[in-house]
């Protein structure tokens, strides 16, 4: 079967970021925040992906929504009225976040489904950007 992999680089400003790649190249998520301050806290960033890949899912494009505990993924509705997911470590950091929004809510728990499927065993690579 092919595999994903993540992708991590150093950023301008000096602070490292990763992105989640399926076997097609397409990024199916990206690090969250503003980066990470080191590379072995970002590499820590990408394998508290592959740990949590398969957390829990709290809606909260519901109007009475039910807080879960972290880790999960936190399905919402953007600026853009598109739908997007992010995932929440056990200690509640934001771990990444879908690169873009989706048409549907359905949409957006494929892509979670999606990031489950190809981070768990994904390789980890260093690129230029």
């Amino acid at each position: 079967m092919a595999q994903g992999y993540f992708e991590y680089y150093k950023t301008l400003k000096g602070n490292y970021n990763f992105r989640l790649k399926a076997a097609n190249k397409e990024t199916i998520a990206v690090s969250g925040g503003a980066g990470y301050t080191s590379l072995p806290a970002c590499k820590a960033g990408i394998e508290s992906v592959k740990k949590n890949c398969n957390a829990k899912i709290e809606d909260q494009t519901l109007k009475n929504f039910e807080t879960l505990t972290n880790p999960k993924f936190e399905i919402f509705i953007d600026k853009s009225n598109k739908f997007r997911y992010r995932l929440r470590a056990r200690n509640g950091e934001l771990v990444c976040t879908s690169e873009g929004g989706y048409a549907s809510k359905d949409g957006c728990k494929k892509g979670i489904a999606s990031l489950a499927k190809w981070s768990e065993n994904a390789d980890v690579i260093a690129v230029d950007k």
